[in-house]
């Protein structure tokens, strides 16, 4: 007799895997974190496989944790899809949306995409920024939902996944280790533009800004027709590029959080929005990583 993935086990499962941490993942489903830890070894049962590696300083996802979230991720937007049409079936009006360049070009188009086919009704106007300049926005009621990048230090809203970081170039990049590196980079406040500085300086590394912009497609072309490296999340690197993780020169780079930020006062048609955005970019994230 097949024992059938709960979806309770499946939402503990994601919480952790999205905050790393089980005390945490238990504050954001509002469960104890006994509880959760209950749940996760009731879940490596039905698997019959280990999902996470745990110490007292840290969690860690397995390669088989790995796979199952993929299906997790999937699982739990099918079920609050399924809900969300049952039981709002008449959401509507405007949702104004913040994202970064990139993630406005590669992530959000398949997932409002499906929000519109479930909700028809429901309108979206999105604004390409920095996070630092989107969260201000949302603060102000200018906004109503945010898609944001934090660093691992300062983890912030709803997380939705963990990505890594690459340094990427053009598929002929050739670096020469005594030149100043040229990078092309989002503008001053962007999280992955201070990681890749940050990462420089640990080395010594001389470098210096070639190109700075919000487009990931200026972006793309800079690095195409010119000798420039830069960083970006594993889900949105364009396939014209490689990654050049690994080569003297380029240091090792810290992972960022996805997340999503909404008001307080919410109204239920933006609610939704974002419940939809939380389950949903997670599973879009890792396909376009893989």
């Amino acid at each position: 007799m097949k024992n059938d993935l709960e979806i309770d086990l499946l939402r503990s499962f994601v919480a952790v895997a999205a905050h790393r941490n089980f005390t945490h993942a238990a504050r954001t489903i509002g469960r104890t974190q006994s509880a959760v830890s209950l749940q996760i070894k009731r879940l490596e049962d039905i698997v019959g496989k280990r999902l996470f590696d745990r110490s007292r300083q840290s969690v860690s996802i397995t390669h088989v944790g790995e796979g199952l979230l993929v299906y997790a991720n999937r699982i739990l937007a099918a079920n609050d899809a399924a809900l969300s049409h049952i039981q709002r079936p008449e959401a509507e009006g405007l949702v104004r949306l913040g994202a970064p360049d990139d993630y406005a070009t590669y992530l959000l188009p398949q997932v409002l995409a499906g929000i519109t086919k479930d909700h028809p009704r429901l309108q979206f106007e999105v604004t390409c920024d920095n996070a630092s300049d989107l969260l201000p926005m949302l603060e102000r009621g200018d906004l109503d939902v945010v898609v944001a990048t934090h660093p691992l230090s300062a983890v912030a809203g709803q997380i939705a996944r963990h990505e890594p970081l690459h340094w990427v170039a053009s598929p002929h990049y050739v670096d020469d280790p005594k030149t100043p590196l040229s990078l092309v980079l989002f503008p001053s406040g962007c999280v992955c533009r201070d990681i890749a500085l940050d990462a420089l300086r640990q080395i010594d590394r001389s470098w210096r800004v070639a190109y700075s912009t919000r487009s990931i497609g200026l972006m793309e072309k800079a690095m195409l027709e010119s000798s420039s490296a830069s960083i970006m999340e594993a889900s949105i690197i364009p396939p014209s590029l490689k990654i050049i993780d690994g080569q003297p020169g380029f240091p090792a780079l810290s992972e960022v959080v996805i997340s999503v930020h909404q008001s307080n006062a919410s109204e239920p048609h933006v609610s939704l929005v974002a419940d939809n955005l939380l389950s949903k970019l997670g599973y879009v994230a890792k396909q376009k990583a893989s």
